[in-house]
């Protein structure tokens, strides 16, 4: 079982910024910027090429739920999911990372 599925049982704590019968949304444990949270489904799907894309609809409203909460809406986020281990994957569960609260940068150096 992956870390984001045991996350979801409750067997790892977390800081939850909003949860719905389908998704959670928490802080990240080593934030990159001001506000770091992780957007995951709590259905295990290993990355974004195997989600149903009507899942990933759902998904998208409550990603607007959770920039909404956080106040980022307006002054803007970075919002990034990695996809294999050339596209960064660390964690084979599908998850986006919104970023921001501060100017978060360019996307590639």
């Amino acid at each position: 079982m992956c870390i984001f599925c045991k996350i979801v049982k409750g067997e790892i704590p977390n800081q939850t910024v909003l949860e719905d019968e389908n998704f959670l949304a928490f802080n990240d444990i080593n934030p990159a910027r001001k506000i770091h949270v992780l957007v995951i489904p709590k259905e295990h799907y290993d990355s974004f090429d195997v989600i149903p894309p009507k899942v990933m609809s759902n998904m998208t409203e409550f990603i607007h739920k959770v920039v909404s909460k956080l106040g980022i809406r307006e002054s803007g986020y970075r919002l990034i999911t990695n996809i294999g281990s050339d596209g960064g994957q660390e964690v084979p569960h599908l998850h986006f990372h919104i970023l921001g609260g501060e100017p978060v940068g360019k996307l590639v150096r």
